[in-house]
């Protein structure tokens, strides 16, 4: 026997493996153990405390932890039409800094969003030229687009995305309660999940016009204009429609614990409902809006220390499913203005959402195992990706992120591989540095550069 040059051991046999991870630490949804990883035509061939192979390649990965590829279902890179404010070439590279392997893109704010077939079709070509990591699409369900669903359904989509308040987007109209039913039923005979944006139309367009006629234009008008009780109201109406349609609801970007609480509740009654939150949620708060300004303006808004201590004992307790980034980017002189009403809401955050939670979960009750679970096996598991995704096991695909959990860094503009280097991150200390991302075995980026072409592929849910 002899040991390659990156000291794991190799048996003199014939070359069988294409790399061989060593002595990483692996985090899965399961927990935690130091072991080797063989990787041959791209996915897990082998996993055990010492691979006894050669290989190609060898990575040493002593004192890193290896995550799988983070899948982040929820990200605007606004391609086509709208690639001036991100655009898939620069989202997914952004995406792969932070240890993503796999983006599901949102219908907006794409120009045409993705309502047909023809728009699916215009965003699925420039993902496959443009995005270095694999990726899904969603498709759209507006008032427009009923007649549309089956045949994105047909395409291959993740699901259908709903605005319950108004999108920002004039191409992209919200729903009423009896447009949300009839999508939800077709969605549902489709055996597609609905996602829904829960805000209530009607009370947060009734305060915000009254902000307005009173000239109240302030930061602070903005977040009294959505307060909680109108994310409450609009998240009982959805799971009250999905509940007699039968069909598969996931809310997204949950703001509060209370929301969460009116979802686990009906989960225990037997509707097929779960939940995501973001980590701007979980790592600032409203008075961090009104210190940074319209970097951190979002809908649902930040919410108060009290309200995001509940919204954390949720993430704790597993109730909280998924963590989706959210990413919403614009051109800066979109966040720009004295009227806070009118500036584009919206933070790009895809590039540090495993830092982030890493850094939190220093002082608080969340394991590593929690944080593999929810940005990448709860991910897979509830949109019904292959079972090659989000996983570490023999037969799944070769995603990781390698993270240096002692590396301490400061997020910095340049560093910022986004079209517009902007991110309510800017200046924020974070423990936890990921040193290399492995798409299908391929490193796709590796010490704060891209190292690869891309390389994606299209993934559709099963059926």
């Amino acid at each position: 026997m002899d040991f390659n040059s990156a000291g794991c051991f190799a048996s003199h046999q014939m070359s069988k493996l294409d790399l061989i991870i060593c002595g990483g630490t692996l985090v899965t949804h399961e927990g935690e153990r130091v072991a080797d990883v063989g990787i041959s035509g791209g996915q897990i061939a082998e996993v055990s405390a010492e691979v006894a192979s050669r290989s190609a390649e060898t990575i040493e990965a002593n004192g890193l932890h290896i995550f799988p590829g983070l899948i982040d279902s929820h990200v605007h890179f606004n391609d086509p039409g709208r690639a001036e404010w991100e655009g898939i070439e620069t989202g997914s590279q952004a995406l792969a800094a932070g240890g993503g392997t796999m983006f599901f893109d949102m219908p907006l704010n794409s120009s045409p969003p993705t309502l047909d077939a023809a728009s699916f079709d215009a965003k699925l070509a420039v993902a496959r030229e443009t995005s270095l990591t694999d990726f899904a699409l969603w498709g759209g369900l507006t008032p427009n687009n009923l007649h549309c669903l089956e045949s994105l359904a047909e395409r291959g989509v993740i699901g259908f995305k709903a605005f319950m308040s108004n999108s920002g987007i004039e191409d992209f109209s919200s729903v009423d309660d009896v447009t949300l039913k009839e999508g939800m039923k077709r969605a549902a005979k489709l055996g597609k999940l609905v996602a829904v944006h829960a805000e209530s139309d009607a009370i947060t367009q009734e305060l915000t016009q009254l902000a307005l006629a009173q000239k109240r234009t302030t930061i602070r008008d903005y977040l009294d204009s959505r307060p909680i009780y109108a994310e409450l109201d609009a998240i009982h109406r959805a799971i009250q429609i999905a509940g007699e349609t039968k069909c598969a609801l996931h809310i997204v970007h949950v703001s509060s614990g209370a929301g969460v609480a009116l979802v686990a509740s009906a989960r225990k009654q037997g509707v097929d409902v779960t939940c995501e939150t973001c980590p701007h949620y979980l790592v600032l708060r409203e008075e961090d809006v009104e210190q940074l300004g319209a970097v951190a303006k979002c809908a649902p808004p930040l919410r108060s220390k009290s309200a995001q201590d509940v919204l954390w004992r949720y993430v704790e307790s597993g109730e909280v499913r998924t963590m989706g980034s959210d990413h919403s980017p614009s051109p800066p002189a979109m966040k720009r203005g004295q009227n806070f009403f009118k500036i584009w809401g919206g933070i790009s955050g895809v590039q540090h959402t495993l830092p982030l939670l890493l850094t939190e979960s220093k002082d608080r009750n969340f394991a590593l195992q929690a944080i593999a679970a929810l940005t990448s096996f709860n991910v897979a598991e509830r949109f019904k990706l292959p079972t090659t995704k989000g996983r570490i096991a023999v037969g799944a695909d070769a995603d990781f992120a390698l993270v240096d959990l002692n590396a301490r860094f400061t997020v910095r503009a340049e560093d910022l591989l986004y079209r517009h280097s902007q991110s309510p991150y800017v200046g924020r200390a974070l423990t936890g540095r990921v040193v290399r991302t492995i798409l299908r075995g391929r490193t796709i980026f590796q010490d704060g550069k891209v190292v690869a072409p891309p390389m994606s592929q299209f993934i559709k849910p099963q059926s």
